[in-house]
């Protein structure tokens, strides 16, 4: 029964983590930070989009919590040394499954679209697919320095 106590803090971990997400920002959302500063605006024609997949950063919140539910489960099976064994078992089980699903849950489809400037310059910016580009398309760049989009 020392194993429940043990097991509670990768949920309550994982519940402080949760807490700390921020919104996807794409082509069409920003985040409060990006408001009220000045953007270089830059015209242009698409001249081709390819779909890509944005995969976020894994925080191991995902292997984290699979390993404690899988060990919880294992250890429940059996008795004296075998529910130990078990656990172990389910852990290391849970913890491969909740990676995978932290994985699956970390992307998302997205656009590189690439961007014949009025300059004659070709740009590519990759950004999440929330709005739909098509060549030939006039579209605008707007970059802060650090981050370029790119929107109708």
């Amino acid at each position: 029964m020392k194993l429940v106590p043990a097991l509670a803090f990768p949920f309550a971990f994982a519940g402080m983590l949760a807490g700390c997400a921020t919104p996807q920002e794409s082509g069409s959302v920003y985040g409060s930070y990006q408001t009220m500063t000045e953007q270089v605006v830059r015209m242009g024609t698409v001249e081709s989009v390819r779909n890509v997949i944005i995969a976020s950063p894994e925080s191991g919140v995902g292997t984290v919590t699979g390993a404690a539910l899988g060990g919880l489960g294992g250890s429940e099976i059996g008795g004296g040394k075998g529910s130990i064994a078990t656990g172990i078992i389910g852990a290391v089980a849970g913890g491969l499954v909740g990676q995978q699903v932290e994985r699956g849950a970390g992307r998302r489809n997205g656009f590189e679209i690439t961007v014949k400037l009025d300059s004659g310059e070709l740009r590519a910016i990759t950004q999440p697919a929330d709005e739909m580009f098509r060549p030939g398309e006039r579209v605008r760049l707007l970059s802060n320095g650090y981050n370029t989009r790119v929107t109708h």
